[in-house]
């Protein structure tokens, strides 16, 4: 298993898909669970969805990651060949200054490109702890005018992303672009993987969502039509085991998958998730069962589209599970394989422990 995730994890990291262009890695996940024998279909939006039917009379999941990626959108093409952008999503401008970037232009001509930072001979004592703001940056793709940028299928709208990346660390540990959420996306395909073959069980809802990276909409759309009793969310977990990090929880690479008990966001979006007690208590069970370790987590700061899904319809029974993950929204993120094999035979073992005796209510009245 480790090996299968460390190459669908790769390859998926070398695929852009900013939010709301997602389209490459969907169908590069559609054609590889076609190869598997897995049908799959898209909605509207642009999710892609699994499903495997199971016994109608227990509760129905759906498990989801997110395939998008956050990054930027061309907002001005200037004369002298230099692009302008504004952010889409959580991209740390401290962290922005001379990264290598890949403009996605039309049919498929992808142009490489920088984000400009001032030379350092040039700049003055006071510029140099000055961040500046996305707005204020410009992208250099070597092209010298406005007219060269737009042959090359540049225009307003461009979507950007950090230059796609992967390489492995000591360890079992990969960095690079997109690890949010490629790698959940990855654990999603091993899971489809353990279903095919199943011969009972819940139905189960697989669901690769979009533009979660943009205020979380995507799932939302495919919540509303699966109508799930129980709805999982695969995601990051901020690692805690760096310095600067240490006073934020216990939550460190390598030492399993993670549960969420607590998460909000606080910043603009007042929203969060406590997860459903059953949903819980399944997680921790199993991994008593199974051996696999789980660790926890409760943050402020940190939001997931499960936030919308749980109000779907009466409810929704939620849970938000995840692999820690260091370095988050920046260039190169590092996540640590363990994790996901570990979050992947969880998640399998959870799912074939879902009964009819599963509480969806909080009282002991079910459904």
């Amino acid at each position: 298993m480790k090996d299968r995730l460390r190459s669908n994890l790769s390859d998926l990291m070398m695929i852009p898909g900013l939010s709301g262009h997602e389209d490459r890695v969907r169908r590069w996940i559609a054609e590889r669970l076609r190869v598997d024998g897995i049908g799959c279909r898209s909605d509207r939006i642009g999710n892609l969805i699994a499903s495997f039917e199971g016994d109608t009379a227990l509760p129905s999941v759906m498990v989801f990651a997110h395939m998008d990626q956050l990054g930027f959108i061309v907002r001005k093409v200037e004369e002298n060949g230099l692009i302008r952008v504004e952010r889409l999503g959580g991209v740390p401008e401290r962290a922005l200054a001379s990264q290598a970037v890949l403009l996605c232009g039309r049919n498929g001509c992808d142009v490489p490109g920088v984000l400009y930072n001032k030379s350092h001979h040039a700049t003055s004592p006071e510029e140099k702890y000055t961040v500046l703001k996305a707005a204020d940056l410009r992208i250099d793709t070597g092209h010298s005018s406005k007219s060269e940028v737009e042959a090359a299928g540049i225009t307003i709208g461009t979507p950007v992303v950090y230059r796609p990346n992967v390489f492995e660390l000591a360890g079992n540990r990969i960095a690079g672009t997109s690890v949010d959420d490629r790698a959940g996306c990855a654990v999603l395909m091993e899971i489809a993987s353990a279903l095919k073959d199943r011969k009972t069980g819940p139905t189960v809802h697989l669901v690769f969502s979009v533009q979660e990276e943009f205020n979380l909409r995507g799932a939302v759309v495919a919540a509303q039509t699966l109508k799930p009793d129980i709805a999982i969310q695969i995601d990051l977990m901020l690692a805690t085991d760096t310095p600067e990090m240490a006073d934020r929880g216990d939550m460190r690479l390598g030492g399993g998958p993670g549960l969420s008990l607590y998460s909000f966001h606080g910043r603009g979006t007042l929203n969060g998730v406590i997860p459903h007690p059953s949903a819980v208590r399944l997680l921790e069970e199993t991994s008593v069962t199974a051996g696999v370790l789980l660790q926890r987590s409760a943050q402020v700061g940190v939001l997931t589209d499960l936030s919308y899904v749980q109000l779907i319809g009466e409810g929704v029974v939620s849970v938000d599970v995840g692999f820690p993950m260091r370095y988050s929204h920046s260039s190169l993120e590092v996540c640590d394989l363990g994790d996901l094999e570990g979050l992947a035979r969880l998640l399998i073992a959870a799912l074939a422990r879902i009964g009819g005796d599963f509480e969806l209510g909080r009282d002991g009245e079910g459904a």
